[in-house]
Order: C-alpha cells, then structure tokens, then sequence
C-alpha cells in the first residue's frame, strides 16, 4: 500500500438494514478519508495523507490507483466537501422560479466563483443548504462512478442533532461541531434554524470566545440552558472546563453512547460526520 495511507484501514462490523452501501470521500481543508459500509456488515475507513502544494483533485486521482479500499467500489459514491454554506428558508426557494444559488454564494463568499455550487433541501429544517465544490474535484469523482450525490458535511451533523434535540428534554440547546480546525455553532427552534454559523477554531481561545459571543447573543440563560460540544479538538478538555465556568450545563457527545454503539463509532479517529 502506499506510503501516503496511514499504516492500517480500521474495520468494525456493521448492519445498515435497507440501505445500499455507498463510499464517502471526505474531503477537508488539506484533509482527505474514505469510508465504506460493506455488504458483509463491516465498515472500512481509510485517511489519506494528502500532498501539499498539489490540489485536492490531483491527491484524489492519486489515491484511486494506490488504494485497494477505493479500487474495491461499486458505483455509487458520496462526495463530502468541507464548504462554507448558506441556508436559505425552503419557502423562500421554492417561490422563485429560478433561484440564482451562484448570485447568492459569491456575494455571500468572495473568491469561490470558480466552484460549482449545490442546492440541498434539509427537509427536517425547512431549508436549503447552498454550498460550492471544486469543479476538478467533482469531475474526478463522476470519472470513476455512475452513481454521485455531493453533501456538506454539516448536513447529515444537522439532521442527527435536530431529530435528537427533539427527542431529548424541553430546555434550549446550542450545539458546537469541532472539526478541521474550524467550529459550527447552531441552534434549532420550530423545525428551523435559530442560529448557524462557522468560524475558525485554530486556537482554542477563539472556540471559547465564539461560544460565548453567540450564547450571550441568543439570550441563552446560563443555569438553565444547554450547551453540547461534539467533534475532534486537541483542546476538547480545556474548553469544556473553561465553559463549565461560565454555564451550568455543558455536555460532551460521547459518539459510542450518542449513536446506541453502531459500530462506526468505534473506529477511531473518524469524523463525526462519517459516523452518522
């Protein structure tokens, strides 16, 4: 295998009843993984050590003649992008007969006006997530499957903790998704959106700062209020400590027990988004 793959491809038993097994290409800011639901039950995940100064498109291409797990595919595939996105209210997109998504993403993000754009409902949320993907990075996926769906990677993040929000308790939650050195905050209310946003996490005094900011914004009450942090920071510990001075409820998703012990959760060093 080639040196650019970590040193071995975690494996865990898995059982998805009903759903077609489809491989997720992840792909981040100068972070890339695979992971596949197999038909005999188990689930392969794979990190890719990208090369820097060549672009995502070219270190995918690599990566299709090197690596066994992508050489084992079937058709179907789902290319998940680490993306700014814009939600726009599903009413609002469906009353205009010809939403202009790229008018609306580059006025709202300068310098993507060369990325593809997507338009994905979030039929829990009554919204649409706008979000834009590397036209060459696209094109490397469609060369090598039939069968493309392209996501944010928030999208699957946002329905798991909506439908769980809904399922757990009556208090006011704000929830904080730590991933690629960034942090997305957001908060539901009524089937909508209260509050999403993402910002740069790179340094653990600004996620503490963020999250704060925005608690005080939404007028959250600190003793009766939620806070729940998910995701991978090497800073986890010390912002959860840091908060818990500030808010009387701040809680740590533990993936294994938040996902009922579905075996994806228990490989290590997968993203959130992947496990869901």
């Amino acid at each position: 295998m080639s040196e650019n793959f970590e040193n071995k491809v975690s494996s865990q038993r898995v059982v998805r009843r009903g759903i077609v097994p489809r491989l997720n290409i992840r792909v981040g800011y100068g972070t890339m993984s695979f992971f596949l639901p197999k038909a005999d039950g188990t689930v392969e995940y794979q990190p890719y050590t990208v090369k820097s100064g060549v672009s995502m498109a070219a270190n995918l291409r690599t990566a299709f003649r090197e690596s066994d797990l992508l050489r084992e595919r079937d058709d179907r595939a789902m290319l998940s992008v680490v993306s700014p996105v814009v939600l726009v209210p599903i009413d609002e997109y469906m009353d205009q007969e010809n939403f202009d998504v790229d008018t609306l993403y580059n006025h709202t993000f300068t310098g993507r006006e060369q990325e593809e754009k997507i338009a994905n409902v979030l039929p829990d949320l009554s919204a649409v997530a706008v979000f834009g993907v590397n036209k060459d990075l696209k094109l490397v996926v469609e060369d090598h499957f039939a069968d493309v769906r392209i996501q944010n990677i928030m999208q699957p993040v946002w329905t798991h903790l909506y439908r769980r929000s809904v399922l757990v308790g009556q208090r006011r939650k704000l929830y904080a998704y730590l991933h690629d050195s960034k942090i997305d905050i957001f908060s539901f209310q009524q089937r909508r959106f209260r509050f999403a946003n993402t910002f740069d996490a790179s340094h653990s005094h600004d996620a503490l700062y963020y999250l704060l900011f925005t608690w005080k914004q939404l007028g959250l009450s600190n003793e009766d209020d939620e806070l729940h942090l998910v995701g991978k920071s090497e800073h986890m510990e010390w912002l959860t400590t840091k908060l818990k001075s500030y808010l009387r409820r701040v809680y740590t998703l533990n993936p294994v027990a938040d996902l009922n012990r579905a075996p994806a959760s228990m490989v290590e060093g997968m993203e959130y988004d992947l496990m869901i």
